[in-house]
């Protein structure tokens, strides 16, 4: 077995590797809600290495199973850990996770910057897109997008359904159904969340979030972000 010497070292990521690989045994036995609750308590708080030994998509290829484990499986080097992803074959694994289960289950896990914290998306045929952070749920009266994205080892930020009364707002075939969509910013570290909504003036269509020193930019597209034109800043000390 590619991941014994791991698993053996990694009681949480040995019951993980379990519950996913006879998903639909334990679906069937537990029913859909106790099995997304537990799956749920383990994701957050396993290594990237547990979702890797269980056999889920990571960085590098979302639809397969990690096929460098002989590197993926050692641990991470001591050196300063950077700001961007994380993609293997690197010790340690890569930053991000995906599973799926059939036609009616999908998953992913996605951890920040030093592994500080980790988002768990859950999406399955009971309902709409859920997320956790670090076991709490997060942005539960909104719809989501997936995926969502880490700013550092701090900051988890993922687009929600925009305005209906946005002068530019026009509906379209995606996870959201609005072309202009609102921003969810999570912040690990002080376990609060915050929703920017765009003004009037403001055309979010592919909103992303950078960190700047000590400043959040929030960009209203890509080519915003390309030219250094943010629509805002936010503190982010």
């Amino acid at each position: 077995m590619e991941w014994q010497e791991w698993l053996g070292r990694s009681p949480l990521g040995l019951d993980l590797v379990a519950r996913w690989r006879e998903a639909g045994d334990y679906r069937r036995l537990l029913g859909d809600e106790a099995y997304r609750q537990q799956m749920v308590d383990l994701l957050s708080r396993a290594a990237p290495r547990d979702c890797a030994a269980a056999g889920f998509g990571c960085t590098r290829r979302t639809d397969r199973a990690c096929r460098e484990p002989a590197t993926c499986s050692r641990e991470p080097g001591a050196g300063p850990a950077g700001e961007g992803r994380r993609e293997g074959p690197v010790p340690g694994g890569c930053d991000a996770f995906y599973g799926y289960y059939g036609d009616d289950l999908r998953i992913q896990v996605s951890f920040a910057a030093r592994d500080r914290h980790r988002a768990v998306f859950w999406a399955d045929s009971q309902g709409p897109v859920r997320l956790w952070v670090d076991g709490v749920p997060v942005g539960t009266e909104h719809l989501l997008a997936t995926p969502g994205y880490w700013v550092g080892d701090r900051f988890f930020v993922v687009d929600v359904a925009g305005p209906d009364d946005h002068p530019a707002q026009r509906y379209v075939l995606s996870d959201l159904v609005t072309a202009i969509v609102s921003l969810l910013i999570h912040d690990a570290d002080q376990s609060s969340t915050h929703l920017l909504v765009p003004r009037p003036d403001e055309l979010w269509t592919d909103p992303r979030v950078e960190r700047h020193g000590d400043v959040l930019h929030v960009y209203p597209d890509l080519a915003a972000r390309a030219a250094g034109r943010p629509d805002r800043t936010l503190p982010a000390a």
